[in-house]
C-alpha cells in the first residue's frame, strides 16, 4: 500500500500543536512540503525548521488572506488542505452561553473552515486535483448535552464535506472529514474537568464514564487521526470521497 506523500504541498491549520502538529510532522515524514497556521506563537516558534508557518487566526478574513499569501510564496501551490483549526468552546445549558462565546466556537470551528476552503480550492484545482480532510468529531454525529455550539458546528462540518465532495469531484477533488472520539491531551483535560464540574462530580469519574461511552473504553491519540488524515491524502485512499469517517474506538453515545 503506497502512503507516500512525496511532493505534494499540504496546508494544515492550527498545526503547530497536538493533533495539527502531528498530521504536519506525519506528512513531513513522508516526503511532503508542509505550511501550517495557528495562533499559538510558542508553539510556532518549536516547530522544525522544514515546516513553514504564519501566525493565523482562521476565524479572522484578513489572517486567512495573509495565510494564502504566505502559502504562495513558501510552497507555491497546494494539494492537500487540513482544515484541522477548532476549540471546544462553552460547556453550560443552552440558556446559559452567552452569545459571544456561541459565536465564536461557530467562527473558528465552521466559518474558519469556509474562509480557508474558498481560498484553497482554486489552487487544489490547478494542480489538477487534490484532497481536503475536515476535522469534525464524534459531537458530528452524536447529541452532546451542555456542548450545544460545539456540536452544532461539528455536525455543520459533515454536511459541509458531503456538499464540497459533490461540487469539487468533477474536479478530482477529493473531499472527507474524520470524525475523532476522545482524543489525547490537554484538551480533553479541560472538556473533562468542564463536564465533570456541569454533572458534579469528579474529574476521574466522568473520565471513567467518558470512557465506558467507546466499545474499547479507550481515548485515541493525535497519531491515530493523523494516519487517517496521511491514508485519506495518499493514493491509497484515491477513491474515497464524502465520507464522515469516525476514528474514535466506536463512541456510542456523548455524556
Amino acid at each position: 500500500m503506497d502512503l507516500s506523500a512525496n511532493g505534494k504541498r499540504v496546508l494544515v491549520t492550527a498545526g503547530a500543536a497536538g493533533i495539527g502538529r502531528a498530521i504536519a510532522q506525519t506528512f513531513v515524514d513522508h516526503g511532503a512540503r508542509v505550511h501550517v497556521c495557528d495562533v499559538d506563537d510558542a508553539a510556532l516558534k518549536s516547530l522544525p525548521a522544514k515546516i513553514s508557518r504564519t501566525r493565523a487566526d482562521v476565524a479572522l478574513l484578513a489572517d486567512v488572506e495573509r495565510l494564502f499569501v504566505d502559502l504562495a510564496q513558501q510552497l507555491g501551490g497546494l494539494d492537500v488542505l487540513v482544515n484541522n483549526a477548532g476549540i471546544a468552546g462553552p460547556t453550560a445549558k443552552v440558556e446559559d452561553i452567552r452569545p459571544e462565546d456561541w459565536e465564536r466556537c461557530i467562527a473558528v470551528d465552521l466559518n474558519g473552515m469556509f474562509y480557508c476552503t474558498r481560498k484553497a480550492m482554486p489552487l487544489i484545482k490547478a494542480a489538477g486535483g487534490g484532497c481536503i480532510v475536515n476535522l469534525s468529531s464524534a459531537a458530528g454525529r452524536h447529541g452532546f448535552p451542555h456542548r450545544s455550539p460545539y456540536a452544532a458546528a461539528k455536525w455543520g462540518v459533515v454536511g459541509f464535506t458531503k456538499s464540497l465532495a459533490v461540487e469539487a469531484g468533477p474536479d478530482k477533488v477529493r473531499v472527507n472529514c474524520i470524525l475523532p472520539g476522545i482524543v489525547e491531551g490537554e484538551r480533553i483535560e479541560r472538556v473533562i474537568a468542564a463536564k465533570a464540574q456541569a454533572h458534579g462530580v469528579s474529574q476521574e469519574e466522568f473520565r471513567r464514564r467518558f470512557l465506558e461511552t467507546t466499545s474499547l473504553h479507550s481515548t485515541v491519540s493525535a497519531q491515530d487521526i493523523a494516519n487517517m488524515v496521511l491514508f485519506l491524502a495518499s493514493d491509497a485512499g484515491a477513491r474515497i470521497t464524502g465520507q464522515p469517517i469516525s476514528v474514535d474506538a466506536d463512541v456510542r453515545y456523548l455524556v
